[in-house]
């Protein structure tokens, strides 16, 4: 099937990503929120992520301008109704998504692929609300979209062959390497690798075993990571994080994924990271610094 027109749903971090590199790769693209000031704020990073790569010379004057004009906003969720493929990007809460997918399953015509970047959540518990599971599919990109390479495709239990394959094509021609997972089980490949990880570096930051600097750098000096499992918690946010491990503790009973106290706690108290300006490290003076007394 051929993609043309690509639907976004949600504008912020991950949905402005998806469609920018959406845009950027030549397809029209609508970006939809629930309110006018949150897309206008998504259109906004856009052009300046734009803008950064054109200061660098990633990409042309021309390529810059074309990608911009490919891009349109809107607050109505029927102006999908013309989407080849939406791709939804809300909060990562079960019953919002189903609300969602009820809702496009109504707007979009048969052939619409309806694609989820759900980092953790089941599927075939998205494709439920829909009369059409053999066209949902998991598309699950990383933070951010415009830098970091992998989509995930995941297949429900009814997902198609043509399916996957269409998306699969598509997350390619936006440039991005994929990979498939054939069962749907939550997580995936990434975060069911990931997570137990960044719970294990919780535990013992709360236990007083060391500091987060240097359970950070153990991992990044002895296994040759880019970043350390507290840094990149900070990036990606603690909450989303948290409700990552929380669907998969849900959907498979592992206490490996199981959210330990500091983290729910730091959730409730608002340490989120980098975009609250505080999580596992202290970002108020615009650089990471550490605030742990162990």
């Amino acid at each position: 099937m051929e993609i043309k027109n690509v639907f976004v749903v949600g504008s912020g971090l991950m949905g402005g990503g998806i469609a920018q590199v959406s845009a950027s790769a030549g397809y029209k693209v609508k970006m939809h929120d629930v309110e006018e000031r949150f897309t206008t704020k998504g259109l906004e990073a856009i052009k300046g992520s734009l803008g950064k790569f054109l200061s660098k010379e990633k990409i042309t004057q021309e390529q810059h301008d074309t990608a911009i004009a490919n891009l349109s906003t809107t607050t109505d969720l029927a102006d999908a109704s013309d989407a080849d493929l939406v791709v939804e990007a809300v909060f990562e809460n079960l019953d919002v998504k189903k609300e969602v997918f009820g809702k496009l399953d109504e707007i979009c015509p048969p052939h619409t692929i309806l694609a989820t970047n759900t980092s953790a959540i089941p599927i075939s518990s998205i494709a439920a609300a829909t009369a059409r599971p053999d066209k949902v599919v998991g598309t699950h990109f990383f933070s951010p979209v415009p830098l970091m390479r992998l989509c995930e495709i995941i297949r429900g239990l009814q997902t198609s062959e043509e399916t996957m394959a269409a998306a699969e094509a598509w997350a390619q021609s936006v440039g991005k390497d994929t990979v498939r997972v054939l069962k749907d089980h939550a997580g995936f490949i990434a975060n069911r690798l990931y997570l137990p990880m960044g719970v294990e570096a919780a535990k013992m930051l709360e236990a007083g075993v060391a500091t987060p600097e240097d359970i950070d750098k153990a991992m990044r000096k002895g296994y040759n990571l880019p970043m350390g499992p507290l840094e990149l918690a900070d990036m990606t946010g603690i909450d989303v994080l948290m409700n990552a491990c929380n669907a998969i503790y849900n959907d498979t009973g592992d206490p490996k994924f199981y959210p330990p106290p500091l983290m729910r706690r730091m959730v409730a108290a608002g340490l989120l990271g980098r975009k609250t300006g505080k999580g596992y490290y202290d970002y108020s003076s615009g650089k990471q610094e550490s605030y742990w007394e162990l």
